[in-house]
C-alpha cells in the first residue's frame, strides 16, 4: 500500500494527504455512476495512499455523502480525515415531476435552501452526520458563498452578512469544543479570499478555480495573504 506524506491544516490538529478525494462524480455528476464503481474508485483511492476525503449536502443532493460515508465506516476513524460542507440545507423534494436536478444525472429526491444562519449551519452539520452514518467529521466548509453560484453583489453581501452575524457562531463554536479541527471556505472564483479573511478566522480555503501552470497572479496576492496569516490552500 502506497503512503502518501500528510500536511497540517492551518494551525489545527488536523493532517491530511498531499493528495485528496474529492468526491463531487459520486453524486453523479453529469453522469451516473453505480454503486459499485463509486466504491470501487474508493477503494482505489485508499489503496494509493490517500487519507483524506471531502464531500458535500450539494454534491448529487445527499448521495455523495451516502457514498462516502459507507466506505468510510468499514476504515479504522483515526486512519483519515474527511471534510464535508455548510450553506445549503436538504429537504425532500415536494414533486418529483417538477424535480430540479441541476447537474447531477440522477441525484437523489432533495431540493436545497441556501443558509448560512446559526441554526442553518447547525442543521446542515447534523444532518450530514446522519447521511455519512458518521460519529465526527473533522472539517466544515462554508460551501460556494461567491459570485459564481449567488450572481450578484447583493446576494453575495447577504450572504456573508447571514455568515457574519449568525452562521459563524456555529461554526466557532463547534471548534472551539473540539467537535471539529478546523473551518475552511469552498470558494469558485478570486476576490473572495480577502473578503473571508476580513470577516472571520477560518483555517483554510478549498479552492476550485484556475490555478494552473498558465494562471498564477493568485500567488502574489491571494496565496501570500494566506501564507502570512497561517491559512492553509486546498487545490
Amino acid at each position: 500500500m502506497t503512503t502518501i506524506p500528510t500536511r497540517q491544516v492551518g494551525k489545527t490538529s488536523a493532517h491530511v494527504t498531499q493528495f485528496g478525494f474529492g468526491s463531487a462524480p459520486l453524486g453523479d455528476l453529469f453522469e451516473p455512476i453505480s454503486e459499485d464503481a463509486a466504491q470501487q474508485t474508493l477503494q482505489a483511492a485508499w489503496t494509493a495512499g490517500v487519507r483524506y476525503f471531502d464531500t458535500a449536502p450539494f454534491y448529487g443532493y445527499g448521495k455523495s455523502e451516502h457514498r462516502v460515508g459507507h466506505f468510510l465506516r468499514q476504515q479504522p476513524r483515526d486512519q483519515f480525515m474527511i471534510s464535508t460542507k455548510v450553506g445549503r440545507v436538504l429537504h425532500p423534494t415536494p414533486n418529483l415531476a417538477t424535480f430540479d436536478k441541476g447537474s447531477w444525472a440522477a441525484p437523489l429526491p432533495f431540493d436545497f435552501t441556501v443558509d448560512f444562519s446559526y441554526d442553518g449551519i447547525m442543521r446542515s452539520f447534523e444532518d450530514s452526520l446522519q447521511r455519512l452514518g458518521l460519529p465526527s467529521v473533522d472539517l466544515l466548509v462554508i460551501h460556494d458563498l461567491d459570485y459564481y453560484f449567488h450572481q450578484n453583489e447583493a446576494r453575495v453581501s447577504a450572504y456573508l452578512n447571514q455568515l457574519f452575524t449568525s452562521g459563524w457562531r456555529a461554526l466557532a463554536s463547534l471548534r472551539r469544543q473540539g467537535v471539529i479541527r478546523g473551518v475552511g471556505a469552498g470558494i469558485n472564483e478570486l476576490g473572495m479570499i480577502p473578503r473571508f479573511l476580513e470577516l472571520v478566522d477560518l483555517d483554510f480555503f478549498l479552492v476550485a478555480y484556475g490555478y494552473n501552470l498558465l494562471t498564477q497572479a493568485m500567488l502574489a496576492d491571494e496565496f501570500t495573504l494566506c501564507s502570512k496569516r497561517n491559512v492553509s490552500v486546498i487545490i
